[in-house]
C-alpha cells in the first residue's frame, strides 16, 4: 500500500492497548497516530502515562504522542479506532466514535451480541462482516469475541460439516486475561479459581452467533447444545480448553484431523499481514499442546490442537490452546480490520 491507514488506540495505556501498539509497530497497512485513555493520563506523553508491560520498548513514534480523552474529536484525523477499553466504559464511547464516522474494532463485550454488529473471527465467519453495513452509524462497529470463544470456534468450524449436536468445554485460562494488575498473587499461586464472572455465558452464547448463518441481513444462530466451565490458572499467557463433542454424523478421528489440517479461509487466501500461515496445527504427541511451548505459534495467531480420542459420554474429546492476548484480543482485532479493509478494496 502506498499510503498507510491512520489509526487511534482507545484505552491505550491498558494491557490490551499496549498489545495493540506493539503489534501495530511497523505494520504494512496501519499507522498509530493517536492514543486516548482515561482522564488521569490525558495531556501526558504516552511514555510518561503508561506502565509499559510489553517485552519490547515503546515504539518511538508512539512514545511522544500526547494522550487524548476518549472522545471522537481527536487531534489527528483517523479512519480506524482500535478499542482496548474496559467494558465498564466501552459501550457509549465506542458508539460515539462510530457515530462520528470511525470504524471501531472492539475487544469489549458491550456490542458483541447486537443483531447488527459482526462478532468476527475472520477464518470462521468472514461473511458476517456484511452486518456492519446495516448499522445506522456514519461509521461502523466490529467486535472480537471473548478470548476463550475464539479458540473454541476455530476448532469447531472445520467440524460443522459432520453436524455438531453438543459441545462441553472446560477452560484453563491464563492470568493475563484478567488484565493488569489482575489477580492478587496470593489468590492465584498454588491455586485454581473456578470462576471467571460472565465467561461461561459468553462462551455459550457467542459461539452460537459466530457459527450461525448470515442471510437476509441477519444472523440465524446455530442451535447445538453447549456447556462451558471456566477456570483461572497460574499461567501467564495462553488459554487451554478441554473439549468434548457429539456429532449427528460421527466422523473418524482421521477425518477430524484432516479437516483441521486442511482448514484455511479468507485471511490465508488474501494473505493478510497478521494472518497465520495455517489457522490450525494438530499435534500427534500425546502431551501437546502446552502453553509454554505453543502459545506463540505462527505469530501467536494459530490454534493448537491435540489429544483427540474417543469419549465414553460424547463421541470425541480433545485439547486446544490459543494465545489469549494476541489471537484472543489485539491480534484478532487487527486481523478483523485487515479483512474488512481488504474486502472493501476488492
Amino acid at each position: 500500500m502506498s499510503k498507510k491507514i491512520l489509526v487511534a488506540i482507545l484505552g491505550a495505556t491498558g494491557s490490551v492497548g499496549q498489545r495493540f501498539i506493539k503489534l501495530l509497530h511497523n505494520h504494512p497497512w496501519f499507522q498509530v497516530v493517536a492514543v486516548a485513555a482515561s482522564e488521569r493520563s490525558v495531556g501526558k506523553k504516552y511514555s510518561e502515562a503508561v506502565n509499559w508491560l510489553m517485552s519490547t520498548p515503546i515504539p518511538s513514534d508512539v512514545a511522544n504522542l500526547i494522550v487524548q480523552p476518549c472522545k471522537p474529536n481527536l487531534d489527528h484525523p483517523c479512519t480506524i479506532a482500535f478499542s482496548g477499553l474496559d467494558s465498564e466504559v466501552a459501550g457509549d464511547i465506542e458508539t460515539a466514535f462510530a457515530e462520528a464516522g470511525y470504524i471501531v474494532h472492539s475487544n469489549a463485550r458491550n456490542h458483541r451480541m447486537n443483531s447488527n454488529v459482526p462478532l468476527l473471527v475472520p477464518e470462521v465467519n468472514p461473511d458476517h462482516l456484511a452486518l456492519a453495513h446495516t448499522q445506522p452509524h456514519k461509521g461502523r462497529i466490529v467486535t472480537n469475541p471473548n478470548c476463550s470463544t475464539i479458540g473454541l470456534v476455530m476448532a469447531l468450524k472445520p467440524l460443522q460439516q459432520f453436524g455438531i449436536e453438543a459441545v462441553s468445554v472446560v477452560t484453563l485460562q491464563a492470568v493475563s486475561g484478567a488484565g493488569y494488575p489482575g489477580i492478587a498473587s496470593l489468590d492465584i499461586m498454588d491455586n485454581v479459581i473456578p470462576l471467571i464472572k460472565g465467561e461461561e455465558h459468553k462462551m455459550e452464547t457467542e459461539t452460537l452467533k459466530i457459527l450461525g448463518k448470515f442471510q437476509n441481513d441477519r444472523i440465524e444462530h446455530t442451535t447445538f447444545k453447549i456447556s462451558a466451565q471456566c477456570n483461572r490458572v497460574a499461567v501467564n499467557d495462553g488459554h487451554t480448553e478441554c473439549v468434548s463433542i457429539k456429532f449427528k454424523n460421527k466422523p473418524t478421528k482421521e477425518q477430524m484431523i484432516d479437516a483441521w489440517e486442511r482448514f484455511a479461509s479468507e485471511p490465508q487466501r488474501l494473505n493478510l499481514p497478521t494472518a497465520p500461515l495455517k489457522p490450525i496445527y494438530y499435534f500427534h504427541q500425546e502431551n501437546f499442546p502446552q502453553p509454554k511451548l505453543h502459545r506463540c505459534l505462527d505469530k501467536g495467531m494459530a490454534l493448537s490442537i491435540g489429544r483427540l480420542r474417543e469419549c465414553p459420554i460424547f463421541d470425541y474429546k480433545f485439547t486446544i490452546l490459543s494465545h489469549n492476548t494476541i489471537r484472543g484480543a489485539a491480534g484478532g482485532a487487527i486481523l478483523n480490520a485487515e479483512l474488512m479493509w481488504k474486502q472493501e478494496q476488492l
